[in-house]
């Protein structure tokens, strides 16, 4: 399990904001923590790599993506009311009636998202969803002079949330998807650390996932890197909460303390599912399988396509509550995907053959 020193890490990791575009104050805790074990190097679209060199094998690269969604100011109005457009995908309903933490340029600008009360809205209209042209920011300003001089368009914001630990082993957070990622290709690297293999591991903190149909920051990586193999690290859907029976039949069943969740299909090669799937057996460790039919929508489906291609694998850590203030995942399941990680790592050498089979 994880040390306290580890532990504080991931606090700091995931109360620090850091919305898709906007990821420095995040970024900056990873390559701070990094830097302890690590040679530390940054690029030009903010991805933080942190490197282990190995003995003359491969380079494989550990990818997690430390943005959150978040929101962005797009106007302020006559009163000092502030509006806002997503930053990434949310349903604007869990926004109701949250706090906002904007990154303004002279400090931290916290508000409250605003709608029309229940009473004031028309009966045939109450059971409908508030949409973001519904809600607005009040940061208590009285005019728009007062607003402007505090936040500018432009600016981001998150959910004022800090992380709390529940019962068994549990964590809940605004912005484990992907924190816990990044969090956890960075614990991996710690443990290769302690007694490195043949290969070069080089765990990244991608940007800009949330955001990213292009690629994001994760397809700059894995072109500057240029590694002969690549696993994306992020979260998928539990499902062992009310409500989704159905969709058990196209998400697979994962359960939180389940262990980690291997992709099998789609882009992920056949060769780094199978080293996934047996070092995780040969460590006894309880995992689950999605089945990826088409796209994976994570940093995977951009490493895979880099240069010449790059051999890809994706590991999910089981969460409850998706893109929510209170994303819920299980200790144990972190644990074992960097451990799993770093031993897969420790198995790949100069014979080790990628190509798909």
């Amino acid at each position: 399990m994880f040390s306290d020193t580890s532990l504080r890490f991931l606090k700091a990791l995931l109360e620090a904001a850091g919305p898709s575009g906007f990821e420095q104050r995040a970024s900056k805790v990873w390559h701070d923590e990094a830097a302890g074990f690590a040679e530390v190097s940054r690029d030009v679209v903010g991805n933080t790599m942190a490197t282990i060199r190995g003995r003359g094998g491969p380079t494989i690269l550990l990818a997690g993506h430390i943005d959150e969604i978040g929101v962005i100011v797009t106007h302020v109005d006559e009163k000092g009311f502030v509006f806002i457009a997503p930053i990434g995908g949310w349903d604007p309903q869990v926004l109701v009636g949250q706090r906002i933490r904007f990154l303004g340029r002279h400090g931290d600008v916290v508000g409250v998202v605003g709608r029309k009360p229940i009473h004031l809205i028309k009966v045939q209209d109450r059971e409908k969803g508030a949409t973001m042209p519904d809600l607005w920011v009040d940061i208590g300003a009285t005019s728009a002079a007062e607003a402007t001089a505090l936040l500018s368009v432009g600016d981001a914001g998150v959910i004022e949330q800090a992380m709390v630990e529940m019962p068994n082993g549990r964590i809940v957070s605004r912005a484990i998807d992907d924190r816990i990622g990044a969090f956890a290709v960075l614990e991996a690297l710690r443990r290769y650390a302690a007694s490195p293999g043949a290969a070069t591991v080089i765990a990244v903190a991608t940007t800009q996932e949330e955001i990213g149909y292009s690629g994001g920051g994760a397809r700059v990586a894995a072109q500057s890197t240029d590694p002969a193999m690549g696993i994306a690290v992020d979260v998928t859907f539990a499902t062992d909460h009310p409500s989704v029976e159905k969709e058990k039949l196209e998400l697979g069943a994962h359960a939180l303390g389940g262990g980690p969740v291997l992709s099998r299909g789609s882009v992920i090669s056949p060769v780094v599912f199978g080293l996934l799937r047996d070092t995780a057996e040969s460590l006894s460790m309880p995992y689950t399988v999605h089945a990826a039919g088409r796209y994976t929508s994570t940093d995977a489906d951009a490493i895979q396509l880099a240069r010449g291609g790059v051999a890809t694998g994706l590991v999910s850590i089981p969460n409850r509550y998706m893109h929510s203030p209170n994303e819920m995942v299980a200790l144990d399941d972190v644990d074992r995907t960097a451990t799993l990680l770093a031993e897969c790592c420790r198995r790949v050498d100069a014979t080790t053959d990628f190509t798909a089979r």
